[in-house]
């Protein structure tokens, strides 16, 4: 796909996408696993565990067909993923640029408090204009076994208890890959399903395939306005969805999930940090069962927008927790080392 086209929709089947989880157990029930060998391997791999130890051995608990086509398989997961470049922040956080089997590049965040950002794309296709990612248009899909491969580098690295999927791309443009990949998480993974994050600009199939979902992760909306026709000038392809009526549909979720909405607002100096937008915001989300993430902008060179400063930024916070909306104001990860979303990569890209 070219910068600026249309993204796909949910059934991804392009020659684009990389290996998909059900590939890969069709795999392993071709080397006679049944289904408690499958949960095995891919426990193991999930998990981040070793393959065998002297005390037990693959071919003690596999079928010997399968144990003898493991070494295969697991150079193959090897190959999918793997760590080019490592930078850390004195926020205790760690961005990692991550090379594909392709030659591509995305990025995975290492987060405080046990928590890893995956990539679901190859580039983006909303084109939110404040975003170094959304600059370069979508160059692929990842396929499932790709992202979850990013959660598997994490956990050789840190304790991982939970998956946001707020990296490079938009979730809802690669929904069957990034549901598969949730689904796997949420079991043999062994991830909490609320600590499994969908974030999303809004797209309505989220709202139609989540709630049947055996795993249903909880859900983090792009906000960043409470004006439709500033969200259109700042996310030009994300679907023309009123705040108001994104925020119902986000309030659905919420109750039938039992997990309160998480908000994302990127707030940016003299864009949306203004006495409308903080009346918007109180008007749609007091009362709500919903958290507020304010997180000012991380600046991306060559772009326009500013982060407004600190004290404005809290003093927002706190008129908004006065209005009756749980807001929690967020540093962005890694802003030390300019660790905006789509940077790392664009950085190694033009070195």
């Amino acid at each position: 796909m070219r910068a600026g086209q249309e993204a796909p929709g949910g059934d991804v089947s392009d020659p684009g996408a990389g290996l998909r989880l059900s590939q890969l157990r069709q795999r392993l029930r071709d080397h006679g696993a049944r289904p408690l060998h499958e949960e095995r391997v891919l426990r193991l791999w999930s998990q981040a565990m070793p393959w065998g130890s002297e005390r037990r051995r693959p071919c003690d608990f596999l079928p010997r067909t399968l144990d003898l086509a493991l070494p295969a398989i697991v150079a193959d997961l090897e190959a999918l993923a793997r760590i080019h470049l490592r930078q850390a922040s004195e926020d205790g956080s760690e961005r990692l640029l991550i090379a594909l089997r392709d030659g591509q590049t995305v990025e995975s965040v290492l987060l405080p408090r046990e928590g890893v950002c995956v990539s679901t794309q190859v580039g983006c296709a909303v084109g939110c204009v404040f975003c170094m990612t959304g600059q370069g248009g979508l160059l692929r899909q990842l396929g499932s076994a790709e992202i979850v491969a990013q959660v598997v580098l994490a956990r050789r690295l840190r304790p991982v208890r939970k998956v946001v999927f707020m990296g490079m791309g938009e979730p809802a443009h690669n929904l069957d890959n990034v549901l598969e990949a949730i689904e796997l998480l949420g079991t043999e993974a062994m991830i909490g399903h609320k600590n499994l994050v969908f974030s999303t600009v809004g797209d309505p199939r989220v709202f139609e395939r989540l709630p049947g979902m055996r795993v249903r992760p909880a859900l983090a909306l792009s906000l960043h306005t409470t004006r439709a026709e500033l969200r259109a000038r700042l996310l030009p392809r994300a679907p023309r969805i009123d705040p108001a009526d994104l925020v119902e549909e986000g309030e659905r979720y919420a109750r039938l999930t039992g997990y309160p909405i998480q908000y994302q607002w990127t707030l940016i100096e003299g864009v949306n940090d203004d006495d409308v937008e903080i009346e918007g915001i109180a008007r749609l989300l007091a009362g709500k069962y919903a958290v507020m993430n304010m997180i000012p902008y991380n600046s991306v060179s060559g772009l326009p927008f500013r982060r407004p400063a600190w004290e404005k930024a809290a003093a927002i916070a706190r008129t908004l927790h006065r209005r009756g909306v749980l807001t929690k104001l967020r540093r962005s990860a890694a802003q030390d080392v300019e660790g905006g979303c789509g940077q790392l990569r664009a950085r190694a890209l033009s070195g």
